[in-house]
């Protein structure tokens, strides 16, 4: 919030003043205009047409005020304040920053100085009643510019919020799969659509964490307001390569690069990493290509069941004990198809211990242990068990 101190020192100032002032209006006006285009690359354009009248419009308005105030503690500035909050916004959508203001402001105030320093004189004004004037000058142009930046940032927060707004609806249509028009829609968001990107799945294993959004570049799109936030990016090498040690308490899971068209899939593949790799420290990112045999097999709770109870129902009988000596041993065997003593040693048991459970396994399977597709989905079952075993908190279905 402007803070203005210039209307208290303009209205301790002789109402005299501001009468001998008001004819140098348009002389004070004219010479500020020139110094400006003059000194200012910004405002050196040809004084035609919109440019023109909003350049003229904003330093006749800041002079006529300027002398309006003097001697007059009632004076209205209330438009004045609109005024130069709807020129700050101006100078955002045309392009301009707010140094080239400053800027211009500053040598206008020098310029409008020495413009009216001979009324000053007229009056017969002495020290004191100069050096009023003189900070009422610049205390004046200050609060002209901070008006200006305030109606300035307004603009860019409004342009901001509707390019995330843009942004985010296009998010979600990659991620909803609804593909329709998304060039369109890209180039409303000022984003260039890549033909494949990467989603991460993002967690917070802290109440306090709060996310380094500004290691994010203008090509990552997020989405924080998502009970399971997410970003994309068409390139997760460089643009997560900053997160890397600077996560902050959250944890991420990197799919792999992927077409538009699979980002669905891509997503629900990163969230599944997040929950298979849950024991992990926060901090860490986790890149789901090092990991695609485990997704796969567990990238759908139901079938991993169903192919349990149709390959291992021989174990169906056998205690919770038992299946597990037995499933290790089953395991152990299918993965080297070794001796007694080979998978003795993987199991850290006794030879014999294994001879007389590969017995009782061929007593349970039969032929099975023999059948290549038996053999394979016995393999596929038992690794799916380990890694369930292995990942307890996983037990709520794929994720979304």
């Amino acid at each position: 919030m402007v803070e203005y101190r210039s209307p208290r020192l303009l209205a301790s100032l002789p109402r005299r003043l501001g009468d001998e002032l008001r004819p140098r209006i348009g002389h004070t006006t004219a010479a500020m205009i020139r110094e400006v285009q003059r000194v200012v690359p910004a405002y050196g354009l040809p004084l035609k047409g919109l440019f023109g009248q909003v350049l003229f419009e904003s330093v006749e308005q800041a002079v006529l005020h300027y002398v309006d105030c003097i001697g007059n503690p009632e004076a209205p500035r209330e438009r004045w304040i609109q005024l130069y909050r709807s020129r700050g916004r101006l100078e955002f959508l045309q392009g301009r920053n707010l140094d080239a203001l400053q800027d211009s402001a500053t040598i206008g105030a020098r310029v409008a100085w020495r413009a009216m320093y001979p009324g000053v004189e007229a009056v017969g004004a002495g020290a004191d009643l100069v050096a009023v004037a003189a900070e009422a000058v610049f205390a004046y142009v200050d609060e002209l510019c901070a008006t200006a930046a305030e109606g300035y940032q307004e603009a860019k927060a409004e342009a901001e919020n509707t390019l995330r707004t843009r942004r985010r609806k296009l998010l979600e249509d990659i991620v909803g799969g609804t593909p329709a028009n998304l060039g369109e829609l890209a180039k409303s968001a000022e984003w260039d659509l890549p033909k494949t990107a990467a989603l991460v799945a993002l967690e917070s294993r802290r109440e306090d964490a709060a996310f380094p959004f500004e290691l994010l570049g203008a090509g990552v799109l997020a989405d924080f307001d998502d009970a399971e936030p997410y970003l994309l990016t068409a390139s997760p090498e460089t643009a997560l390569a900053p997160l890397e040690t600077r996560l902050n308490g959250w944890r991420a899971a990197i799919s792999p690069t992927v077409p538009l068209a699979d980002a669905p899939a891509a997503l629900r593949t990163a969230r599944r990493a997040l929950r298979l790799t849950g024991h992990d420290d926060p901090g860490t990112l986790l890149w789901c290509r090092d990991h695609l045999a485990t997704l796969w097999l567990l990238a759908e709770d139901f079938l991993a069941s169903e192919l349990t109870k149709q390959t291992l129902d021989p174990f169906a009988a056998l205690s919770e004990k038992q299946r597990e000596r037995l499933s290790d041993t089953l395991l152990a065997w299918l993965e080297t198809r070794g001796g007694a003593p080979e998978i003795a040693k993987r199991l850290d048991v006794h030879p014999q211990t294994v001879r007389n459970r590969l017995r009782q396994l061929e007593e349970l399977f039969g032929d099975r242990m023999e059948d290549p597709d038996d053999r394979l989905g016995m393999h596929l079952a038992l690794r799916a068990q380990r890694l369930t075993r292995e990942n307890p908190h996983d037990r709520n279905g794929p994720a979304r």
